[in-house]
């Protein structure tokens, strides 16, 4: 009888000594470290692998208390794959909640197809994201030196520096009190990445055109287009008139450079200094205008080939095309008169 309550002391003594260890290895790694950092969780991840990551980064105690209160909760099947914002001084149920959900908060941002950097910069500003001038300030002067997909050098890029053209347009979802402007580019980045570099490997390898060649150009294509049916058509007339050294025209890289994205542009717009001035620079722009969506990079990847090579827009935006000069010079007489 003595040794049965020896036992059974025993046993109630790992019992709660487990207990202990359990939720005490469910609290917070450093509840007054509030340092945010990026966490990537690749796809197909297991929850132990998940759980290693986690105590790699250092936001949970215990990968096997992680992988035990996952399972208590019935969601080891619904955490999500993607790049996590997470801190030292959230508990381990904290961190579970984020990744089953895929993100901290019920708040999303949608970046439209076709803004520039300065256009999600003054975005965000708009809904109290960020304050103005956070986004471009990071774009110009945060090290992104890891994304080898990146122009290597700045040369006469304009406000939006090395990122304009590669931050994907798409919806994000957002902690916004956690918000950090790098870490939000680099979620874009990553996102051009597997859209883009992964997405579309083969058809860049056997493309003729450089990378940054092919997004300056799917940045004019974005921003001198209305549908999707007029992209490849439009990139087919800009690489042919790119190939011939022709000048390409193309007033939304002129817009960009005295930055008038909407308003009319000028004669002396039209006169400006700028690498951006297509009406006098022939050739690409030094970089892109826009962040371009899949479409356009696509198209500037697969033109289409036509007798074309002027168009214009009238004043209901159905586009016009012309094989010669004369024939659009008649379009500009009697569509934009």
């Amino acid at each position: 009888m003595k040794k049965l309550k020896s036992l059974i002391m025993l046993a109630l003594l790992v019992f709660a000594g487990t207990l202990f260890w359990y939720y005490r290895s469910l609290r917070p790694v450093d509840a007054g470290d509030a340092v945010r950092q990026m966490v990537d969780i690749p796809q197909g991840s297991s929850v132990t692998a998940i759980a290693d990551i986690l105590k790699q980064k250092g936001v949970i105690r215990s990968p096997l208390a992680f992988r035990l209160s996952a399972k208590f909760r019935g969601v080891q099947a619904q955490m999500k794959a993607g790049t996590f914002v997470l801190r030292k001084s959230q508990s381990t149920s904290d961190v579970i909640g984020i990744l089953t959900r895929g993100h901290g908060e019920e708040a999303s941002v949608t970046i439209p197809e076709g803004f520039s950097v300065q256009d999600i910069d003054t975005l965000l500003a708009v809904q109290g994201i960020t304050a103005n001038g956070e986004i471009t300030s990071c774009a110009q002067t945060c090290d992104f030196s890891t994304y080898a997909f990146l122009p290597s050098g700045t040369g006469q890029l304009d406000r939006g520096g090395k990122l304009e053209g590669y931050l994907f347009p798409d919806t994000y979802f957002i902690v916004k009190d956690e918000f950090v402007p790098k870490f939000f580019l680099e979620r874009q980045l990553n996102t051009f990445r597997k859209r883009v570099v992964e997405g579309l490997a083969e058809d860049l390898r056997t493309s003729k055109r450089s990378l940054h060649e092919i997004i300056t150009m799917a940045s004019l294509v974005e921003e001198e287009t209305r549908t999707e049916e007029e992209r490849p058509v439009v990139a087919g007339i800009l690489w042919k008139r790119f190939d011939e050294g022709m000048g390409l025209g193309v007033d939304a890289a002129v817009r960009y450079a005295v930055n008038k994205p909407r308003d009319a542009i000028t004669k002396d717009d039209l006169e400006v200094d700028s690498p951006y001035n297509l009406r006098k620079v022939r050739g690409l722009p030094p970089g892109p205008i826009a962040n371009p969506s899949l479409s356009s990079i696509k198209a500037a990847l697969h033109p289409k080939e036509t007798a074309y090579w002027y168009y214009l827009h009238d004043g209901n935006g159905t586009i016009h095309y012309a094989v010669t000069n004369d024939e659009h010079n008649a379009n500009r007489a009697r569509y934009l008169q």
